[in-house]
């Protein structure tokens, strides 16, 4: 998910898009039971659970935004399988990065 450039650009959009995640974790080539996963996005602003057991939740768009407007986001993911955990640190998409790298020609 942290190479994710879908997941990326929703973080960079204060996008609360917890398909994307989803999807990333899919990507991943992870044996994971869908139904059990649950996503919550966190920041200094607050918490806000998008996703329980594989589906949607109602949530407020608005505090979601506002979640994700901070600077420093976590991207929480249960998986429901077992009791391991780790981190992973990574950045959004900026206008800069991508303005650069689209115009850079080799």
């Amino acid at each position: 998910m942290i190479c994710s450039s879908l997941v990326k650009a929703a973080m960079f959009g204060a996008d609360a898009n917890w398909g994307r995640v989803l999807c990333a974790i899919g990507y991943s080539g992870a044996d994971v039971d869908v139904t059990k996963v649950g996503v919550v996005f966190s920041s200094k602003a607050g918490d806000i659970t998008v996703c329980a057991d594989g589906s949607g939740v109602p949530f407020s768009e608005e505090k979601a935004k506002a979640i994700l407007s901070e600077s420093e986001i976590d991207i929480l993911v249960t998986l429901g399988e077992g009791d391991a955990s780790a981190t992973a640190w990574g950045c959004d998409l900026t206008y800069d990065y991508v303005k650069i790298n689209g115009d850079y020609r080799t």
